[in-house]
């Protein structure tokens, strides 16, 4: 308490431990400046938190208007000092630090009790919440900060034809990848229809209430069969784990965004062989010879490539089969007594729901609908 206003100070205590020749005391003088380097790690850490919180409230420093203190080591010279660097602002100093949080505290256990009706406190998620996805990533649900109670859903599909169920990995974290991020538990959706992939549709919807307490429900539209989990303490890891999961999640971004691409791409890229190939199976004689041949020449590319091409090398397969593609739906009403009507059209469209599609992969999209 002394340093805040003095530069140096005297520390005296009496009687710390004994030996053989008697009573040992501490009697010795600290300055400012020292205790400041002693600190100094400390200063550094304050920084992030600051940063973290600004950047998920979508602001920057010149937003804000006053910068109040809070809490007794906020006395200190130097945090006084940092706060000033790093918000080019003068700290208010006109509240008592140590009051405001006893007050905060009071105010807050009154709520918690009923006693206070009039005083709403917001609590937020402090990491996001989603599932595991073809490919081992993680597509979230439910964005970090977002305000509690909440609840989210998402229409998903199967990867595979015939898939009769589905695994719900329900995850926790800010990275790309399962492995990176925390599982909170699973469970399975059984009894699908047997149907080519992409065709069932399985909604999942995310619930938090107001204490923490997650709620992942999965429902097949088309039976109305259905599967829960309910998991608590989602909402309450310690502090310091959420801020190493954020700042990990900083430090491998660029990583894991181009892997995260890689895998999105393979995804779709699998998604466009496979329509394409069913389309070519449905018209069947109705595309001229030629254009066939060219269509299953990129076709093999695009296949050569998702074996062992790079994810660029894959994107530049795509978009040439996706030519031929086009030139195919072209060539059918080029024949001799084609007209445009509902036949065409739903032959043609299966390849549009595959490109909007592909970077999910096992996302529904209203699009598929009309592809049926």
């Amino acid at each position: 308490m002394e340093l805040s206003s003095l530069t140096q100070a005297n520390i005296s205590l009496p009687f710390i431990t004994a030996t053989a020749d008697g009573p040992k005391h501490i009697e010795t003088t600290i300055t400012r400046a020292k205790f400041e380097e002693l600190c100094s790690d400390l200063l550094d850490r304050l920084k992030t938190p600051v940063e973290n919180s600004l950047r998920d409230a979508k602001l920057s420093f010149k937003d804000i208007d006053e910068v109040i203190l809070v809490g007794g080591s906020t006395r200190i010279p130097a945090v006084q000092e940092l706060v000033k660097k790093m918000t080019g602002k003068e700290p208010n100093v006109t509240v008592n630090p140590d009051e405001v949080v006893a007050l905060g505290a009071a105010v807050q256990a009154g709520v918690l009790s009923g006693d206070v009706s009039d005083i709403v406190l917001l609590d937020v998620s402090p990491l996001s919440l989603g599932l595991e996805t073809l490919g081992g990533v993680m597509t979230k649900i439910i964005p970090r900060n977002t305000t509690l109670p909440t609840s989210k859903s998402e229409v998903f599909s199967t990867a595979a034809d015939g898939q009769t169920s589905v695994e719900i990995n329900v995850l926790q974290g800010e990275r790309e990848f399962v492995r990176d991020n925390k599982s909170l538990g699973s469970f399975r959706l059984d009894g699908i229809p047997p149907a080519p992939r992409g065709v069932p549709q399985i909604e999942v919807k995310f619930d938090i209430d107001a204490n923490g307490i997650l709620s992942v429900t999965a429902i097949d539209k088309g039976t109305g069969k259905k599967q829960d989990i309910t998991i608590t303490g989602a909402s309450t890891l310690p502090s310091d784990e959420v801020e190493r999961m954020v700042s990990e999640a900083d430090k491998f971004a660029k990583e894991d965004k181009e892997k995260r691409d890689a895998i999105d791409t393979k995804n779709q890229a699998d998604s466009v062989v496979y329509q394409t190939e069913k389309q070519l199976k449905e018209l069947g004689d109705k595309v001229p010879g030629p254009v066939k041949e060219k269509v299953e020449s990129k076709l093999g590319e695009l296949k050569e490539a998702i074996s062992g091409g790079s994810t660029q090398a894959i994107k530049d397969a795509m978009a040439a089969l996706n030519q031929e593609v086009m030139q195919l739906g072209q060539s059918l009403y080029n024949q001799p007594g084609a007209a445009p009507g509902p036949g065409a059209g739903s032959e043609a469209g299966p390849s549009e729901p595959s490109s909007n599609k592909g970077p999910e992969g096992d996302v529904i999209d209203a699009d598929f609908t009309d592809s049926k």
